[in-house]
């Protein structure tokens, strides 16, 4: 064989090893990303219309994320947190559609306290989305309820199920630790 057809071999390998390399570490970031976030890399690449710009969207909100300064709650405002939802809890009782928007208040103050921006509900859900990927569609569908019930749209079926909701990122929110 001429020194040409070596050297011509010799490139052919290569590149499928940059590209068998190439394909294996996207493979890997995908992974990462599927793991890190659940059930929410489906819901993104969904949202997306594709693979990749779904995981830049992950991505994306990792790094914004990465660039809050969360923190852990202090342990006296902990505790007044959860004295506050037992308060919203038993007000469901009595007044479901009032507890809700409680509810949704005393996430936005927990929040806020731990270092999240809550001016809009759609970067908030994103931001939770990095620590919380369990929950947070279920805050989505929380906070969807709350809105219908501002509009005096819905029954205490839904407001039961919003309550939970809640509860759930609550719980996660004001048990969460932050990782220095």
């Amino acid at each position: 064989m001429s020194t040409w057809l070596w050297a011509v071999l010799v490139i052919a390998v290569v590149i499928v090893a940059v590209l068998i390399l190439a394909t294996a570490i996207r493979s890997r970031r995908s992974e990462r990303l599927r793991e890190g976030f659940g059930p929410e890399y489906d819901r993104a690449i969904d949202r997306a219309g594709d693979r990749g710009a779904g995981e830049a969207e992950l991505r994306d909100r990792k790094a914004r994320h990465d660039e809050l300064e969360l923190r852990p709650l202090a342990p006296l405002a902990r505790k007044r947190f959860m004295d506050a939802w037992q308060g919203t809890q038993a007000e469901f009782v009595d007044d479901p559609a009032v507890a809700i928007s409680d509810a949704d208040r005393l996430i936005q103050s927990v929040m806020l306290d731990r270092g999240y921006p809550i001016e809009d509900f759609d970067d908030r859900a994103a931001l939770v989305s990095v620590d919380h990927p369990r929950v947070v569609e279920r805050y989505r569908r929380a906070h969807t309820i709350a809105i219908a019930n501002a509009g005096g749209d819905t029954d205490t079926e839904q407001l039961r199920i919003a309550m939970q909701d809640y509860r759930a990122l609550f719980e996660e929110l004001v048990g969460d630790t932050v990782d220095a």
